[in-house]
């Protein structure tokens, strides 16, 4: 049966959650994430970026059907929206929802399409943060795949933690960047295409690059803007 979860409700769930999944499997927490919320109720949130193969393959395996939420910027890699339609096919997932930012929005505060030059969180916030929000309106739990070993904000998330008056499960929370890796393997999983060409970590074109031998994969996000996270993980979504 799916609950419904206000902001005094989530937090203790959360805690109590945490603290059951603390060693649970990426498969056994978005199982009981599932179990927790109910389909209808809980979301992926997928960027289809370099790692999120592993974390849709998990899904898929676990319940196909349950809605992953894509956010479409309009600053996206062509190869990144050719990523999600053959993830999509390639897992069964049956209910992936592009999202997009709002047009008006956009027209009046992003007119000439430079925002992200002068002011990156701006940008952020009207094609990211704003747009999940309300695609996440209907939801009342929602899975990602942030790992701790990403480092900075992310070295400390729990498995599940409260987002507003939604859960947030982090399934992925404690795998390591081998253990990644040998999933991705095993499973056969197909690469991002802009893999192999140097980029670790994929966000919008303006604000991506290359990481550099020895750097971290999120080190070519936002390059040298003092920036590590786009928003939607530090903002509540409710």
């Amino acid at each position: 049966m799916s609950l419904a979860f206000d902001a005094d409700v989530a937090l203790p769930e959360a805690a109590d959650l945490h603290r059951r999944l603390a060693d649970a499997s990426p498969a056994e927490v978005i199982a009981t994430a599932l179990a927790t919320v109910g389909r209808d109720r809980l979301a992926v949130v997928s960027s289809f970026g370099t790692e999120s193969a592993v974390l849709l393959k998990i899904v898929a395996d676990v319940d196909p059907a349950i809605p992953v939420v894509f956010l479409d910027t309009g600053w996206l890699f062509q190869e990144t929206l050719d990523y999600r339609d053959t993830l999509t096919r390639r897992l069964g997932l049956r209910d992936v929802r592009t999202v997009s930012p709002d047009s008006e929005r956009l027209a009046a505060t992003d007119p000439e399409r430079d925002l992200w030059y002068s002011d990156a969180d701006a940008c952020c916030r009207i094609r990211k943060v704003e747009p999940l929000a309300r695609a996440l309106a209907p939801f009342a739990g929602w899975i990602n795949g942030r790992k701790r070993f990403q480092g900075g904000a992310r070295a400390a998330i729990p498995v599940v933690e409260a987002d507003g008056a939604r859960l947030k499960f982090n399934p992925l929370a404690a795998v390591s960047a081998d253990e990644l890796a040998a999933i991705f393997k095993l499973a056969d999983l197909p690469p991002h295409p802009l893999a192999a060409s140097g980029f670790a970590s994929v966000g919008c074109m303006p604000c991506t690059s290359r990481a550099q031998p020895g750097e971290d994969a999120r080190t070519g996000r936002w390059r040298g803007r003092g920036k590590t996270e786009c928003g939607i993980h530090t903002i509540a979504t409710s």
